[in-house]
């Protein structure tokens, strides 16, 4: 029998039926709590087993990013999806909704992208001879791949009646979808679908050498293609891929149908660029002119898992080619920042190429993602490497100026810092401190503990699940729904860097944040600090305040320090620094300060 799973928005559940309801482990849901302060703060139960309100769960997971996580709690004990809960089912179908969405609108992005490669000379032009051609002279857009013809749909929008549209699948329904889709298209021209496997069953050899340009986006990469049953076949112009290279048999299959001087842009993974299997393949194509660019895009322009490439290949006519082959990374970039017009690709590649040659080219802000290799570089390594990381760097290089003169800063403030690290005198002999709990304090009106969830103020000291747990607030932080604790002080009897630091060992030493996450008020009241003057508390906590922001600053430091470290060994390895080192500058006063 089946068991639905039923969704009440206003229903409480503890940590542990949370992670059952959504598919994963407990320590899960104690981690979220722990790291992230939106996460909903518990409305029952008790410090050992709280409660928290579903709905607000669900909405968290929403938002941060962990909608699989809700999708999964849709699903009954046999697998099915329980859709028809009083609010649940809504929710599923709506994550998934979404996906699907998300998906559609990706797969839109990545056939735009891919279209607005092809150059404009694909298409009969618009005037003269061309203009009279009749629709069999019309040049060809070819998709071996079409599915339900998004990428030939996206020809049509670009090019519209100046090209004929030829597509072929062999999902008979992803077929019928495309042929109705380009049939209603207002502006498409001729097209033509077929249904038939196009490895196995090529439906359109008589464009084998003819077609103006290809485009494709192959079925993900599965070992297994029939690469025995083919291994004669002259579309192999660069040789048989081996069975696991899936990918490079389509790319070969779809270049076969190029015409002298057509481009074909074809989506592949990561994986074709690098694979040892197809280190020849890569190299011939390389050497032989075929490859013109290989463009790394972002994950949330691939369809298929994990991140795409689009291979650019051009079938030369005559001579081999010597050009470089430009190599684009934007795969770490933001979707809008890929281009959609042709124009603005030849401005990129216009630039990559300027920086290969030594020119200057355009201006334009920030690094340039592209970079034209030589195909001799590309070869050189034997590994026919083609990812365009290896050759790209996204980040602003440094030049040796820069980094000379951040470092002769960095000395002289290490210069400063370690005259002020600490030198202290021993304690005199004498008996430990004499201490005083919280709760002590708290009956003799010097401390307040505040409820949970109350803002901070400056001179208060804050407990809460963030490193440093304890520390003594300034009035800015952003406590959101992490469980706290606020201590006011009377500031006329303590110090509030005083208290911060002595009770942070004793809330450290508790058990209990170690294993639940949340120190309950009277572990709190147990905590000790020590009994002083206010005069000693304020000596102390002077010195307190004095190494934390010595500790920040050396932190900075470091941190500064590895990124100039990072930016010469980038720079040494990139060939724009020489391992010849400068004799050390000394900082001007200004650049002291």
């Amino acid at each position: 029998m089946v068991r639905h799973v039923e969704f009440d928005g206003q229903e409480e559940l503890t940590a542990a039926a949370i992670a059952r309801r959504i598919g994963v482990g407990r320590a899960a849901v104690s981690n979220w709590r722990r790291r992230y302060d939106a996460f909903p703060s518990p409305v029952g139960g008790n410090d050992t087993n709280p409660t928290f309100r579903w709905a607000a769960v669900a909405d968290w997971l929403e938002r941060s990013g962990r909608a699989e996580q809700l999708a999964k709690a849709g699903r009954t004990e046999t697998g099915t999806q329980a859709l028809d809960g009083p609010t649940g089912g809504w929710s599923t179908r709506d994550a998934f909704v979404e996906q699907a969405k998300r998906n559609v609108e990706a797969e839109q992005r990545l056939a735009q992208v891919l279209v607005s490669l092809l150059p404009p000379t694909t298409a009969a032009s618009a005037g003269g001879d061309d203009l009279f051609a009749t629709a069999d002279d019309l040049p060809v857009v070819f998709d071996p791949a079409c599915g339900d013809g998004t990428l030939l749909l996206a020809a049509a929008d670009r090019f519209e009646q100046r090209v004929r549209l030829f597509g072929q699948d062999n999902d008979e329904r992803l077929a019928r979808t495309a042929t109705l889709g380009l049939g209603a298209h207002p502006l498409a021209g001729p097209y033509d679908v077929r249904l038939g496997d196009s490895l196995r069953g090529n439906r359109f050899t008589e464009l084998l050498g003819r077609a103006a340009a290809v485009v494709c986006e192959p079925p993900f990469d599965r070992p297994g293609w029939p690469a025995d049953e083919l291994a004669t076949d002259r579309r192999w112009e660069f040789g048989r891929p081996e069975p696991r290279d899936g990918e490079l048999a389509w790319v070969q299959h779809c270049y076969a149908h190029l015409r002298p001087r057509g481009t074909a842009v074809i989506a592949v993974s990561p994986r074709a660029c690098v694979s040892p299997s197809g280190q020849a393949i890569r190299a011939l194509m390389i050497g032989g002119g075929a490859l013109r660019a290989v463009i790394a895009l972002p994950a949330e322009m691939s369809t298929a898992a994990g991140e795409a490439c689009l291979w650019v290949l051009r079938r030369p006519r005559g001579d081999q080619d010597d050009e470089p082959v430009v190599l684009v990374d934007f795969a770490a970039a933001d979707v809008a920042a890929v281009p959609h017009q042709f124009g603005e690709w030849r401005e990129l590649f216009g630039l990559a190429a300027g920086a290969v040659s030594g020119g200057a080219g355009r201006a334009r802000p920030g690094p340039v993602p592209a970079r034209a290799v030589t195909r001799a570089r590309l070869l050189q390594d034997g590994e026919a490497n083609i990812l365009p990381s290896r050759y790209v760097t996204t980040e602003t290089q440094a030049g040796a100026g820069d980094i000379a003169r951040i470092a002769g800063q960095l000395e002289a403030i290490y210069a400063r810092l370690g005259a002020g690290l600490p030198r202290y005198a021993a304690a005199h002999v004498r008996d430990d401190f004499a201490y005083v709990t919280l709760a002590e304090l708290e009956r003799a009106g010097a401390v307040t503990i505040r409820s949970r969830g109350t803002t901070p103020h400056a001179g208060d000291v804050l407990v809460w699940p963030r490193a440093p747990g304890v520390l003594a607030a300034t009035g800015e932080e952003q406590t959101g729904g992490m469980t706290t604790h606020v201590i006011e002080l009377d500031l006329a009897r303590l110090d509030p860097d005083f208290v911060a630091m002595f009770l942070r060992p004793e809330v450290e030493a508790v058990p209990i944040p170690r294993t639940i996450g949340v120190l309950g008020r009277e572990d709190l009241r147990r905590c000790r600090i020590p009994r002083l003057s206010i005069a000693e508390q304020r000596h102390y906590g002077a010195e307190f305040r004095r190494l934390s922001d010595l500790r920040a600053a050396l932190t900075t430091l470091a941190r500064l320090s590895t990124t100039v470290i990072d930016q010469t060994l980038h720079g040494l390895t990139a060939g724009t620094l020489t391992p010849d080192r400068l004799a050390p500058t000394t900082p001007t006063h200004e650049e002291n300060l």
